[in-house]
């Protein structure tokens, strides 16, 4: 019995490295992992497209306006800047003027040499006042136009060079409405002529051989005088080709 002692303790060593040596065969393997993924890149947010301004189209001051920009000018020296309101309200340019001021909104995203401006206007204060209609608007000059709501109108040129107004024709209209009444105006220039229409009707058509200001901005202004209130809205602008 003695001899078999050294045989059993063999036994047990190689019994011993067996079980070492990997794992018993009724245990599952353990189960395999998978590396963990990284999250999808994400793109960072961008910007919406900056608004493409256009040549012709019809202004209703709704959305975007930042093409426009206002001006605010004294009729006589008596006026003060600070009586001036010129706002956006309901899709409507507000002008609400103290005496003796001129205020004017101007499209500057494309200078135009011919070109037509038709303009719809509420009357919302006193019957004396004046809406501006301006064209080719630079440094060189410009061409505009006084339709006052008493009945009468007048054309002028602006000389940059001397920073005056020369009255280039005048006249008068029964076609404008007086009072709180809508009216339609509209001024063409094309080449050398100028022509005004009065709620659809042709009022007046001059030919500059002066000045011939070339090309410029468009504008729409209103002016006082010493009569209050002054307030006018302007409901739209179309800009077209003549």
């Amino acid at each position: 019995m003695e001899t078999l002692k050294p045989f059993l303790l063999v036994l047990a060593v190689i019994a011993a490295v067996s079980l070492a040596c990997g794992p018993s065969p009724t245990e599952p393997p353990p189960p395999a992992t998978e590396a963990p993924t990284d999250p999808p890149a994400t793109e960072p947010p961008t910007e919406p497209p900056a608004p493409v301004a256009q040549e012709y189209f019809t202004e209703e001051f709704e959305g975007d306006i930042s093409s426009w920009s206002k001006v605010i000018a004294l009729n006589a020296s008596e006026g003060d800047e600070d009586e001036a309101y010129i706002e956006v309200e309901d899709g409507r340019v507000v002008f609400d003027l103290g005496k003796w001021l001129i205020g004017y909104v101007f499209y500057e995203a494309y200078e135009y040499e011919d070109v037509r401006i038709d303009v719809v206007v509420e009357n919302r204060g006193q019957n004396i006042n004046n809406v501006l209609l301006i064209c080719r608007s630079s440094d060189e000059g410009h061409y505009l136009v006084n339709i006052a709501n008493s009945g009468l109108y007048a054309m002028y040129a602006f000389n940059g060079d001397t920073d005056n107004y020369e009255r280039i024709a005048d006249g008068g209209s029964n076609k404008i409405k007086q009072g709180k009444e809508i009216n339609e105006y509209t001024l063409i220039c094309e080449e050398r002529d100028l022509k005004l229409f009065i709620n659809g009707n042709e009022t007046r058509v001059y030919t500059d051989n002066k000045f011939i200001f070339r090309k410029g901005n468009i504008g729409i202004g209103v002016a006082s005088e010493d009569q209050l209130p002054v307030k006018l809205e302007i409901d739209s602008v179309t800009i077209s080709q003549p």
